[in-house]
């Protein structure tokens, strides 16, 4: 069976051919354009970048899918409305994941169509982890509540920890935290999600590259009431925020540069990132009996050593802060207890076997 995966983030699309659930080279990544109308564009871009194949199913991430999927969904009218709706709470990635929705329904037609949800690993999350301590009032009618983010990257680390270590899933008890350009950390008891830091939104939780986490939201209303304008705060949470706010830059690789020159403000916006980040890793560890391992993933978690290796260094209240080394590829960087790995996301492939598992 050949599955073709279309990954729509915020920046760029991700385009994979899996055949018979075997893993792809690199995934091919085209940027996107200016506008998401772009998307029938970027999408037959993706496919001549793959080349030859005449995929049985189209697979597709999609960041929220709010309480109506719980799990994957065949696309049709009412999802694609669903994902529409939802756009205010991920604005960044819903109206890019519907767009390529469309363009590829109409460009590889007579096939079956899945949409795979970030959100739905979450919804094993218990009540006192998913309820906001907020007026019902405010909650019941909207749909308030932590959904959680980043659920397919979590799936797939949970499995290669488990095949890293040696022992089945339902045995660990897991911390993975996906540090990229979005950042979240979610605690994992026998395969299922327990306490994450992403929210109702993928606003809340971590200082990530242009977001800025969690933080007093007295701040927000003080702005609010001093005449800032709702779009524009949306955008000076989202896209003006985070790391680019302290140091003028997104790009991790580029502060971690500038820091070894003795740049001090990418040395204090690393050291912020860090310290809420081994913050948000000791928080949802108590979630946790006992921790067996810490797995970091992203782009970040995966490739900055350094980032990485101080994130540990400040758990040793956890049972790490031991040195760590590096890898290229998925490894057991600390034997532990608590271990810590390396994965490579591959979110392509937990969507791919989804696809499978509603479509053979």
């Amino acid at each position: 069976m050949q599955v073709l995966v279309l990954n729509a983030g915020s920046s760029t699309l991700k385009g994979s051919l899996i055949v018979d659930g075997d893993p792809p080279a690199d995934p091919v990544t085209v940027d996107w354009p200016a506008a998401a109308q772009g998307a029938t564009e970027v999408v037959q871009q993706v496919l001549e970048a793959i080349g030859d194949g005449h995929p049985d199913a189209v697979g597709y991430r999609v960041v929220h899918g709010g309480d109506s999927y719980r799990g994957a969904a065949v696309i049709d009218d009412t999802l694609l409305a669903t994902v529409d709706a939802l756009d205010a709470l991920a604005p960044l990635h819903n109206r890019r994941a519907a767009a390529v929705m469309r363009a590829g329904r109409a460009i590889v037609p007579k096939v079956p169509h899945v949409a795979a949800f970030d959100t739905a690993f979450h919804a094993t999350l218990p009540q006192e982890a998913w309820r906001y301590p907020l007026p019902a009032a405010w909650t019941s009618p909207r749909g308030i509540r932590r959904y959680g983010f980043h659920g397919l990257s979590v799936a797939w680390s949970v499995g290669r920890a488990a095949d890293l270590l040696g022992r089945p899933v339902d045995t660990l008890r897991l911390v993975v935290a996906h540090l990229g350009s979005g950042c979240s950390v979610t605690a994992i008891d026998a395969g299922r999600s327990v306490d994450t830091s992403m929210g109702y939104t993928p606003l809340e939780g971590l200082m990530m590259g242009t977001r800025a986490g969690s933080i007093d939201p007295g701040i927000v209303v003080g702005l609010a009431e001093d005449g800032v304008a709702l779009r524009e705060l949306a955008d000076g949470l989202a896209h003006r925020s985070g790391l680019v706010s302290v140091a003028g830059s997104s790009s991790a690789r580029d502060l971690e540069v500038r820091s070894e020159a003795g740049d001090p403000d990418a040395s204090l916006a690393l050291g912020m990132f860090e310290r809420r980040a081994a913050a948000a890793i000791a928080a949802v560890a108590t979630s946790l009996p006992l921790v067996d391992a810490v797995v970091f993933t992203g782009g970040i978690g995966e490739h900055s050593t350094g980032i990485r290796a101080r994130i540990v260094r400040r758990l040793a209240v956890i049972g790490l802060g031991r040195p760590v080394g590096s890898a290229a590829s998925d490894a057991v960087l600390d034997p532990g207890p608590p271990a810590v790995l390396r994965v490579e996301a591959r979110e392509d492939m937990v969507i791919a076997r989804e696809v499978a598992a509603l479509t053979m």
